[in-house]
C-alpha cells in the first residue's frame, strides 16, 4: 500500500484529503506545517506528499526545497495543493521540484486524475 503525507495547516483540508486518499487505498500521515512534514519525512519517506503553500513555521515552498536537498528527498512525488493559482507560483513550485499542482478547492476526481498523471495509480 502506498503512503501519502498530507501537509496543510487546515485540519478540515487534511480531513477531506485523508478521506479521499484512504478511499484510494493510501496509508496516511498528516503534518500541520513544513517543519512537521520534514520531521515525518526524516522518519519514513512517503511515496507522495500533498502539500499546501501557505503555512506557519515553514511554508510549502521552503519545505519542498529542503525535502529535495535531503537524503532520499528526490523520491516522493510532490503535489502542491493550494489557493495560489498565478503562473509565477506554479512555475516556482515546479522549478523547486513539485511534480504536479492542484487548485483548492479539490475533490476526489481531481486528486485521482492528478495522481494518475504522475503514475501513482
Amino acid at each position: 500500500m502506498k503512503s501519502c503525507l498530507i501537509v496543510d495547516d487546515s485540519r478540515v483540508v487534511r480531513m477531506v484529503a485523508r478521506k479521499i486518499l484512504e478511499e484510494m487505498n493510501f496509508n496516511i500521515e498528516e503534518a500541520a506545517d513544513g517543519q512537521q512534514a520534514m520531521d515525518a519525512c526524516s522518519r519514513v519517506m512517503p511515496d507522495v506528499i500533498l502539500l499546501d503553500w501557505n503555512m506557519p513555521v515553514m511554508n510549502g515552498i521552503d519545505f519542498l526545497r529542503q525535502l529535495r536537498a535531503a537524503d532520499g528527498g528526490g523520491d516522493p512525488m510532490v503535489v502542491f495543493c493550494t489557493t495560489e493559482n498565478d503562473l509565477s507560483h506554479i512555475q516556482e513550485a515546479i522549478g523547486a521540484g513539485a511534480n504536479e499542482y492542484i487548485m483548492k478547492p479539490f475533490d476526489s476526481e481531481i486528486i485521482q486524475t492528478k495522481f494518475a498523471q504522475i503514475g501513482l495509480i
